[in-house]
């Protein structure tokens, strides 16, 4: 999941230097939004192995 995010930030910058705004602010809230669950998802799993030790 992390690899789309970064994906989607490098369409956003590359579209954004292009002179493409809606695409790069398209590009940029998706990148934010699967950054966002991503981080849930991290801290998940870490609070998950912590109560199963």
């Amino acid at each position: 999941m992390l690899r789309w995010t970064i994906i989607f930030i490098i369409i956003a910058i590359i579209a954004g230097i292009l002179g493409f705004g809606g695409i790069a602010s398209g590009a940029e809230s998706i990148a934010r939004i699967l950054f966002y669950i991503f981080l849930i998802l991290f801290v998940l799993s870490l609070v998950s192995r912590l109560f199963r030790r």
